[in-house]
Protein backbone atom coordinates (compact mmCIF):
# COMPACT_ATOMS: atom_id res chain seq x y z
CA UNK A 1 0.00 0.00 0.00
CA UNK A 2 1.72 2.98 -0.80
CA UNK A 3 2.28 5.87 1.81
CA UNK A 4 -0.81 8.56 0.50
CA UNK A 5 -3.01 5.61 0.96
CA UNK A 6 -1.62 4.61 4.00
CA UNK A 7 -2.43 8.59 4.84
CA UNK A 8 -6.01 8.38 3.91
CA UNK A 9 -7.17 5.12 5.84
CA UNK A 10 -5.35 6.61 8.85
CA UNK A 11 -7.39 10.08 8.45
CA UNK A 12 -10.34 7.71 7.73
CA UNK A 13 -10.01 6.28 11.20
CA UNK A 14 -9.24 9.00 12.76
CA UNK A 15 -12.42 10.32 11.68
CA UNK A 16 -14.79 7.35 11.76
CA UNK A 17 -13.17 5.73 15.02
CA UNK A 18 -13.51 9.25 17.49
CA UNK A 19 -16.85 10.16 16.30
CA UNK A 20 -18.50 6.47 16.63
CA UNK A 21 -17.30 6.46 20.63
CA UNK A 22 -18.42 10.29 20.83
CA UNK A 23 -22.01 9.73 18.81
CA UNK A 24 -22.46 6.70 21.36
CA UNK A 25 -21.99 7.98 24.56
CA UNK A 26 -23.54 11.15 23.69
CA UNK A 27 -26.71 10.13 21.91
CA UNK A 28 -27.11 6.15 21.54
CA UNK A 29 -30.48 5.50 23.68
CA UNK A 30 -29.19 2.31 26.32
CA UNK A 31 -31.77 1.35 28.65
CA UNK A 32 -30.58 0.81 32.00
CA UNK A 33 -32.87 -1.71 33.89
CA UNK A 34 -36.49 -0.43 33.26
CA UNK A 35 -34.73 3.38 31.91
CA UNK A 36 -34.14 4.68 29.39
CA UNK A 37 -30.96 6.71 28.95
CA UNK A 38 -27.61 7.07 27.53
CA UNK A 39 -24.05 6.38 28.48
CA UNK A 40 -22.91 9.78 29.70
CA UNK A 41 -25.99 10.34 31.66
CA UNK A 42 -25.48 7.06 33.57
CA UNK A 43 -21.62 7.65 33.72
CA UNK A 44 -23.01 10.72 35.90
CA UNK A 45 -25.21 9.41 37.61
CA UNK A 46 -22.78 6.41 38.66
CA UNK A 47 -20.15 8.10 39.45
CA UNK A 48 -22.48 10.57 41.68
CA UNK A 49 -23.77 7.65 43.46
CA UNK A 50 -19.99 6.47 44.29
CA UNK A 51 -19.03 10.36 45.46
CA UNK A 52 -22.79 10.98 47.30
CA UNK A 53 -21.31 11.12 50.44
CA UNK A 54 -18.74 14.19 49.84
CA UNK A 55 -20.14 15.59 46.61
CA UNK A 56 -21.46 18.83 49.01
CA UNK A 57 -18.01 19.02 49.88
CA UNK A 58 -16.67 19.00 46.71
CA UNK A 59 -19.30 21.93 45.59
CA UNK A 60 -17.45 24.02 48.55
CA UNK A 61 -13.90 22.75 47.07
CA UNK A 62 -14.27 23.83 43.83
CA UNK A 63 -16.22 27.07 44.56
CA UNK A 64 -13.28 28.06 46.64
CA UNK A 65 -10.94 27.30 44.39
CA UNK A 66 -12.55 29.16 41.72
CA UNK A 67 -12.69 32.14 44.40
CA UNK A 68 -9.24 32.09 45.40
CA UNK A 69 -7.99 31.96 41.76
CA UNK A 70 -9.54 35.05 40.62
CA UNK A 71 -8.13 36.68 43.98
CA UNK A 72 -5.15 35.78 43.00
CA UNK A 73 -5.25 36.65 39.18
CA UNK A 74 -6.59 39.67 40.02
CA UNK A 75 -4.92 41.15 42.68
CA UNK A 76 -1.36 39.35 43.11
CA UNK A 77 -0.61 39.19 39.65
CA UNK A 78 2.27 36.10 39.85
CA UNK A 79 3.90 35.03 36.11
CA UNK A 80 2.65 31.50 36.72
CA UNK A 81 -0.83 32.45 36.36
CA UNK A 82 -1.23 35.17 33.39
CA UNK A 83 -1.06 32.26 31.17
CA UNK A 84 -4.16 32.30 28.50
CA UNK A 85 -5.27 28.77 30.19
CA UNK A 86 -5.52 30.23 33.84
CA UNK A 87 -6.90 33.55 31.90
CA UNK A 88 -10.13 31.83 30.57
CA UNK A 89 -10.55 30.35 34.41
CA UNK A 90 -9.97 33.09 36.30
CA UNK A 91 -10.00 36.84 34.41
CA UNK A 92 -13.79 37.76 35.36
CA UNK A 93 -15.38 41.19 35.98
CA UNK A 94 -16.25 42.23 39.25
CA UNK A 95 -19.96 41.64 38.99
CA UNK A 96 -19.06 38.10 38.00
CA UNK A 97 -16.30 37.64 40.67
CA UNK A 98 -19.18 39.02 43.45
CA UNK A 99 -21.59 36.37 42.57
CA UNK A 100 -18.65 34.01 42.61
CA UNK A 101 -18.15 35.14 46.93
CA UNK A 102 -21.97 34.59 46.98
CA UNK A 103 -22.14 31.39 45.45
CA UNK A 104 -19.30 30.08 47.51
CA UNK A 105 -20.79 31.33 50.66
CA UNK A 106 -23.92 30.16 50.29
CA UNK A 107 -22.97 26.49 49.24
CA UNK A 108 -20.97 26.77 52.96
CA UNK A 109 -24.48 27.74 54.53
CA UNK A 110 -26.35 25.09 52.59
CA UNK A 111 -23.60 22.45 53.39
CA UNK A 112 -23.46 23.13 57.03
CA UNK A 113 -27.22 24.15 57.39
CA UNK A 114 -26.16 27.16 58.76
CA UNK A 115 -28.68 30.80 58.89
CA UNK A 116 -32.73 30.60 58.21
CA UNK A 117 -33.72 27.29 57.23
CA UNK A 118 -35.39 29.04 54.21
CA UNK A 119 -32.16 29.60 52.80
CA UNK A 120 -30.66 25.86 53.06
CA UNK A 121 -33.85 23.69 53.03
CA UNK A 122 -34.72 20.88 50.95
CA UNK A 123 -37.11 22.76 48.73
CA UNK A 124 -34.77 25.93 48.29
CA UNK A 125 -30.94 25.67 48.76
CA UNK A 126 -30.90 21.79 49.67
CA UNK A 127 -32.30 21.48 46.12
CA UNK A 128 -29.43 23.81 44.06
CA UNK A 129 -26.64 22.06 45.86
CA UNK A 130 -28.45 18.57 44.44
CA UNK A 131 -28.42 20.27 41.32
CA UNK A 132 -25.03 20.83 41.59
CA UNK A 133 -23.68 17.82 42.41
CA UNK A 134 -25.24 16.24 39.68
CA UNK A 135 -23.85 19.27 37.29
CA UNK A 136 -19.90 18.01 38.46
CA UNK A 137 -20.81 14.79 37.30
CA UNK A 138 -21.99 15.88 33.95
CA UNK A 139 -19.51 18.32 33.46
CA UNK A 140 -16.54 16.01 34.43
CA UNK A 141 -17.70 13.61 31.31
CA UNK A 142 -18.93 15.71 29.31
CA UNK A 143 -15.86 18.28 29.04
CA UNK A 144 -13.69 14.55 28.76
CA UNK A 145 -15.31 13.44 26.23
CA UNK A 146 -16.86 16.75 23.90
CA UNK A 147 -13.74 16.91 22.12
CA UNK A 148 -15.07 13.10 20.52
CA UNK A 149 -17.74 15.35 18.69
CA UNK A 150 -15.67 18.38 17.86
CA UNK A 151 -12.09 17.42 17.03
CA UNK A 152 -12.43 14.72 14.85
CA UNK A 153 -14.71 15.87 11.91
CA UNK A 154 -18.10 14.46 12.53
CA UNK A 155 -19.62 18.44 13.18
CA UNK A 156 -18.06 19.02 9.53
CA UNK A 157 -19.66 16.20 8.14
CA UNK A 158 -23.66 16.22 9.97
CA UNK A 159 -23.14 20.18 9.05
CA UNK A 160 -23.08 19.43 5.57
CA UNK A 161 -25.72 17.59 5.33
CA UNK A 162 -27.84 19.52 7.64
CA UNK A 163 -27.55 23.20 6.59
CA UNK A 164 -29.69 22.81 4.04
CA UNK A 165 -33.17 21.62 6.95
CA UNK A 166 -31.42 23.99 9.74
CA UNK A 167 -30.76 27.19 7.44
CA UNK A 168 -34.06 27.91 6.05
CA UNK A 169 -35.79 26.50 8.69
CA UNK A 170 -34.06 28.04 12.00
CA UNK A 171 -31.31 30.19 10.38
CA UNK A 172 -28.78 28.44 12.19
CA UNK A 173 -25.46 25.95 10.44
CA UNK A 174 -26.18 22.19 9.87
CA UNK A 175 -23.54 21.70 13.10
CA UNK A 176 -26.04 23.27 15.58
CA UNK A 177 -28.13 19.59 14.82
CA UNK A 178 -25.69 17.51 17.55
CA UNK A 179 -26.16 20.51 19.91
CA UNK A 180 -29.82 19.86 19.64
CA UNK A 181 -29.77 16.01 19.81
CA UNK A 182 -27.49 15.92 22.45
CA UNK A 183 -29.79 18.12 24.81
CA UNK A 184 -32.89 16.30 23.89
CA UNK A 185 -31.50 12.63 24.46
CA UNK A 186 -28.70 13.25 27.23
CA UNK A 187 -28.94 17.22 29.34
CA UNK A 188 -29.43 20.40 28.09
CA UNK A 189 -25.90 21.18 30.48
CA UNK A 190 -24.56 19.34 27.86
CA UNK A 191 -26.00 21.20 25.00
CA UNK A 192 -25.08 24.86 26.64
CA UNK A 193 -21.45 23.35 27.26
CA UNK A 194 -21.17 21.92 23.66
CA UNK A 195 -22.49 25.34 22.08
CA UNK A 196 -19.81 27.53 24.34
CA UNK A 197 -17.48 25.79 22.80
CA UNK A 198 -18.15 25.97 19.29
CA UNK A 199 -18.56 29.48 19.77
CA UNK A 200 -15.10 29.77 21.56
CA UNK A 201 -13.56 28.12 18.45
CA UNK A 202 -15.10 30.25 15.99
CA UNK A 203 -17.99 28.15 14.56
CA UNK A 204 -20.81 30.03 15.34
CA UNK A 205 -21.72 34.13 15.69
CA UNK A 206 -22.47 35.74 18.28
CA UNK A 207 -26.40 35.16 17.24
CA UNK A 208 -25.89 31.48 16.52
CA UNK A 209 -24.73 31.01 19.48
CA UNK A 210 -27.33 32.85 21.23
CA UNK A 211 -30.39 31.49 19.36
CA UNK A 212 -28.69 27.77 20.33
CA UNK A 213 -28.10 28.56 23.99
CA UNK A 214 -31.49 29.63 24.30
CA UNK A 215 -34.04 28.02 21.55
CA UNK A 216 -32.47 24.50 20.88
CA UNK A 217 -30.61 23.12 24.50
CA UNK A 218 -34.10 21.75 25.29
CA UNK A 219 -34.13 19.49 28.08
CA UNK A 220 -33.90 15.66 27.81
CA UNK A 221 -36.42 13.31 27.19
CA UNK A 222 -35.58 11.92 30.69
CA UNK A 223 -36.53 14.91 32.41
CA UNK A 224 -40.01 15.61 30.50
CA UNK A 225 -40.78 12.16 32.31
CA UNK A 226 -40.38 13.51 35.57
CA UNK A 227 -42.58 16.39 35.13
CA UNK A 228 -44.66 14.21 34.20
CA UNK A 229 -44.52 11.52 37.08
CA UNK A 230 -45.05 15.05 39.55
CA UNK A 231 -47.98 16.28 37.60
CA UNK A 232 -49.23 12.50 38.02
CA UNK A 233 -50.32 12.18 34.26
CA UNK A 234 -47.83 9.38 33.22
CA UNK A 235 -50.32 7.68 31.31
CA UNK A 236 -49.93 10.89 28.77
CA UNK A 237 -47.01 10.69 27.75
CA UNK A 238 -47.30 10.08 23.99
CA UNK A 239 -49.87 13.22 23.86
CA UNK A 240 -47.89 15.24 26.17
CA UNK A 241 -44.79 14.68 24.33
CA UNK A 242 -45.89 15.53 20.76
CA UNK A 243 -47.70 18.59 21.91
CA UNK A 244 -44.23 19.44 22.95
CA UNK A 245 -42.89 18.94 20.04
CA UNK A 246 -44.91 21.00 17.99
CA UNK A 247 -44.93 24.17 20.52
CA UNK A 248 -41.19 23.78 20.78
CA UNK A 249 -41.08 23.75 16.62
CA UNK A 250 -43.37 26.62 16.34
CA UNK A 251 -40.84 28.67 19.05
CA UNK A 252 -37.27 26.95 17.36
CA UNK A 253 -38.53 28.95 13.96
CA UNK A 254 -40.20 32.36 15.59
CA UNK A 255 -37.57 32.85 18.22
CA UNK A 256 -34.41 33.46 15.64
CA UNK A 257 -36.09 35.95 13.99
CA UNK A 258 -37.39 38.65 16.52
CA UNK A 259 -35.87 40.31 19.13
CA UNK A 260 -33.72 39.98 21.11
CA UNK A 261 -32.23 37.08 19.31
CA UNK A 262 -32.66 38.88 15.65
CA UNK A 263 -30.39 41.79 16.73
CA UNK A 264 -27.71 39.59 17.79
CA UNK A 265 -24.29 40.64 16.24
CA UNK A 266 -23.54 37.74 13.11
CA UNK A 267 -19.61 38.87 14.91
CA UNK A 268 -17.27 36.01 16.10
CA UNK A 269 -15.89 35.63 19.76
CA UNK A 270 -13.11 38.14 20.05
CA UNK A 271 -10.22 37.17 19.34
CA UNK A 272 -11.09 33.90 17.35
CA UNK A 273 -10.93 33.55 14.52
CA UNK A 274 -13.98 32.61 11.87
CA UNK A 275 -13.94 29.02 11.06
CA UNK A 276 -14.17 28.54 7.14
CA UNK A 277 -18.14 27.90 5.38
CA UNK A 278 -18.96 25.99 2.66
CA UNK A 279 -23.00 26.05 2.41
CA UNK A 280 -23.39 27.08 -0.74
CA UNK A 281 -20.65 25.17 -2.49
CA UNK A 282 -22.01 23.40 -5.65
CA UNK A 283 -20.56 19.94 -4.66
CA UNK A 284 -22.70 17.38 -3.12
CA UNK A 285 -23.68 17.88 0.68
CA UNK A 286 -22.44 14.22 1.63
CA UNK A 287 -19.07 14.40 -0.87
CA UNK A 288 -18.59 18.06 0.91
CA UNK A 289 -18.54 16.64 4.26
CA UNK A 290 -16.43 13.66 3.70
CA UNK A 291 -13.97 15.56 2.82
CA UNK A 292 -14.48 18.60 5.37
CA UNK A 293 -14.35 15.69 7.92
CA UNK A 294 -11.11 14.11 6.97
CA UNK A 295 -9.62 17.71 6.54
CA UNK A 296 -10.42 17.88 10.52
CA UNK A 297 -9.22 14.48 11.41
CA UNK A 298 -5.78 15.43 9.47
CA UNK A 299 -5.16 17.87 12.13
CA UNK A 300 -6.73 15.90 15.09
CA UNK A 301 -4.76 14.27 18.04
CA UNK A 302 -5.10 12.37 21.27
CA UNK A 303 -3.28 14.89 23.16
CA UNK A 304 -5.22 18.00 21.23
CA UNK A 305 -7.91 16.02 22.58
CA UNK A 306 -7.12 15.79 25.74
CA UNK A 307 -5.98 19.07 26.44
CA UNK A 308 -9.33 20.56 25.10
CA UNK A 309 -11.32 18.39 27.53
CA UNK A 310 -9.89 19.05 30.34
CA UNK A 311 -10.01 22.76 29.99
CA UNK A 312 -13.77 22.13 29.41
CA UNK A 313 -13.97 20.38 32.56
CA UNK A 314 -12.18 23.11 34.86
CA UNK A 315 -13.75 26.10 32.94
CA UNK A 316 -17.49 24.55 33.53
CA UNK A 317 -16.57 23.90 37.17
CA UNK A 318 -14.98 26.99 38.42
CA UNK A 319 -17.26 29.35 36.23
CA UNK A 320 -20.74 28.04 35.91
CA UNK A 321 -20.82 25.86 39.38
CA UNK A 322 -20.68 29.32 41.56
CA UNK A 323 -23.32 30.81 39.18
CA UNK A 324 -25.87 28.12 39.74
CA UNK A 325 -25.51 28.22 43.56
CA UNK A 326 -25.88 31.82 43.37
CA UNK A 327 -28.42 32.77 40.87
CA UNK A 328 -30.00 29.65 41.53
CA UNK A 329 -30.60 29.90 45.01
CA UNK A 330 -32.17 33.29 45.05
CA UNK A 331 -34.25 31.98 42.62
CA UNK A 332 -36.05 29.01 43.97
CA UNK A 333 -36.10 31.31 47.13
CA UNK A 334 -37.99 33.86 45.66
CA UNK A 335 -40.32 31.19 44.13
CA UNK A 336 -41.27 29.25 47.55
CA UNK A 337 -41.05 31.89 50.15
CA UNK A 338 -42.22 34.99 48.12
CA UNK A 339 -45.47 36.05 46.49
CA UNK A 340 -43.67 37.32 43.42
CA UNK A 341 -44.34 34.86 40.93
CA UNK A 342 -47.91 34.52 42.06
CA UNK A 343 -48.35 38.53 41.57
CA UNK A 344 -46.33 38.14 38.13
CA UNK A 345 -49.12 35.65 37.09
CA UNK A 346 -52.09 37.30 37.57
CA UNK A 347 -52.56 38.85 34.05
CA UNK A 348 -52.43 35.17 32.82
CA UNK A 349 -55.84 34.64 34.70
CA UNK A 350 -57.54 36.90 32.10
CA UNK A 351 -55.95 34.90 29.18
CA UNK A 352 -56.34 31.52 30.34
CA UNK A 353 -60.25 32.29 31.13
CA UNK A 354 -60.29 33.54 27.43
CA UNK A 355 -58.89 30.27 26.58
CA UNK A 356 -61.38 28.13 28.49
CA UNK A 357 -58.59 26.38 30.61
CA UNK A 358 -60.11 25.13 33.86
CA UNK A 359 -59.14 26.57 36.98
CA UNK A 360 -57.52 29.91 35.62
CA UNK A 361 -56.72 30.93 38.95
CA UNK A 362 -54.32 28.31 39.96
CA UNK A 363 -52.98 27.66 36.65
CA UNK A 364 -51.89 31.44 36.46
CA UNK A 365 -49.46 30.57 39.81
CA UNK A 366 -47.66 28.32 37.42
CA UNK A 367 -46.90 30.71 34.38
CA UNK A 368 -43.86 32.04 35.16
CA UNK A 369 -42.68 30.45 38.37
CA UNK A 370 -40.81 27.98 36.03
CA UNK A 371 -37.92 30.87 35.64
CA UNK A 372 -36.78 30.17 38.62
CA UNK A 373 -36.71 26.18 38.16
CA UNK A 374 -38.52 23.78 36.04
CA UNK A 375 -39.75 21.85 38.40
CA UNK A 376 -41.77 24.06 39.96
CA UNK A 377 -44.66 24.59 38.11
CA UNK A 378 -45.20 20.82 38.36
CA UNK A 379 -45.20 20.80 42.23
CA UNK A 380 -47.32 23.48 42.14
CA UNK A 381 -49.45 22.51 40.19
CA UNK A 382 -49.97 19.00 41.88
CA UNK A 383 -52.86 19.60 43.56
CA UNK A 384 -54.60 21.00 40.41
CA UNK A 385 -57.77 19.05 39.70
CA UNK A 386 -58.13 19.18 36.27
CA UNK A 387 -56.34 17.13 34.36
CA UNK A 388 -56.58 19.13 31.12
CA UNK A 389 -54.79 22.14 33.07
CA UNK A 390 -51.85 19.65 35.03
CA UNK A 391 -51.22 18.99 31.35
CA UNK A 392 -51.12 22.36 29.94
CA UNK A 393 -48.35 23.20 33.20
CA UNK A 394 -46.15 20.40 32.21
CA UNK A 395 -46.12 21.57 28.68
CA UNK A 396 -46.01 24.65 29.35
CA UNK A 397 -43.13 24.39 32.20
CA UNK A 398 -40.78 22.27 29.11
CA UNK A 399 -41.76 24.47 26.25
CA UNK A 400 -40.73 27.65 28.00
CA UNK A 401 -37.16 26.51 28.33
CA UNK A 402 -35.07 29.09 30.93
CA UNK A 403 -35.14 28.12 34.26
CA UNK A 404 -31.95 29.94 36.24
CA UNK A 405 -31.22 26.67 38.34
CA UNK A 406 -29.79 25.24 35.59
CA UNK A 407 -29.75 26.19 31.82
CA UNK A 408 -30.13 30.17 32.71
CA UNK A 409 -27.44 30.09 35.11
CA UNK A 410 -25.10 27.80 32.92
CA UNK A 411 -25.62 30.46 30.19
CA UNK A 412 -24.64 33.55 31.87
CA UNK A 413 -21.94 31.80 33.13
CA UNK A 414 -20.63 30.89 30.11
CA UNK A 415 -18.93 32.64 27.14
CA UNK A 416 -23.07 32.73 25.23
CA UNK A 417 -24.14 36.83 24.37
CA UNK A 418 -26.77 36.21 26.88
CA UNK A 419 -27.75 38.85 29.45
CA UNK A 420 -30.13 38.22 32.59
CA UNK A 421 -32.40 40.73 31.19
CA UNK A 422 -32.22 39.40 27.78
CA UNK A 423 -32.90 35.51 29.38
CA UNK A 424 -35.87 37.32 31.05
CA UNK A 425 -37.42 38.29 28.11
CA UNK A 426 -36.42 34.92 26.34
CA UNK A 427 -38.53 33.29 28.48
CA UNK A 428 -41.75 35.67 28.21
CA UNK A 429 -41.48 35.07 24.55
CA UNK A 430 -41.47 31.45 24.81
CA UNK A 431 -44.37 31.58 27.02
CA UNK A 432 -46.42 33.83 24.93
CA UNK A 433 -45.83 31.93 21.70
CA UNK A 434 -46.01 28.48 23.07
CA UNK A 435 -48.92 28.78 25.64
CA UNK A 436 -51.71 29.24 22.68
CA UNK A 437 -50.12 26.08 20.90
CA UNK A 438 -50.53 23.96 23.96
CA UNK A 439 -54.06 24.94 25.05
CA UNK A 440 -55.21 24.18 21.71
CA UNK A 441 -53.64 20.64 21.57
CA UNK A 442 -54.89 20.77 24.52
CA UNK A 443 -58.33 21.07 24.02
CA UNK A 444 -58.17 18.67 21.00
CA UNK A 445 -56.81 15.72 23.46
CA UNK A 446 -59.32 16.38 25.80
Amino acid sequence: MSSQKKDNVRHILTFILPSLVGLFIFIMPITIGDEMTIPIAWLADTLGGWLDPILGELIVILIALSVAGTIIYRYLHPLWIQRPFFEALFSVTTFWFIVRIVGLLFAIAILFEWGPEWLWGETTGGEILGLASLLITIFLFAGIFLPLLMNFGLLEFVGSLMHVIMRPLFTMPGRSSIDSLASWLGDAAIGVLLTNQQYEQGYYTKREAAVLGTTFNIVSITFTVVVLEYIELTHMFIPYYVTIIIAGFAAAIIMPRIPPLSRKSEEYYPGTKPKPRDEKSDQPALHRGWQNALTRARHASAGGAGRSGLRNVLEMWFAVIPIVMAVGTVMIIIAEHTPVFQWLGLPFVPLLELMQVPEAQAASETMLVGFADMLLPAIIGADIQSEMTRFIIACLSITQLIYMSEVGGMILGSKIPISFFQLVVIFLLRTIITLPIIVLCAHVIF
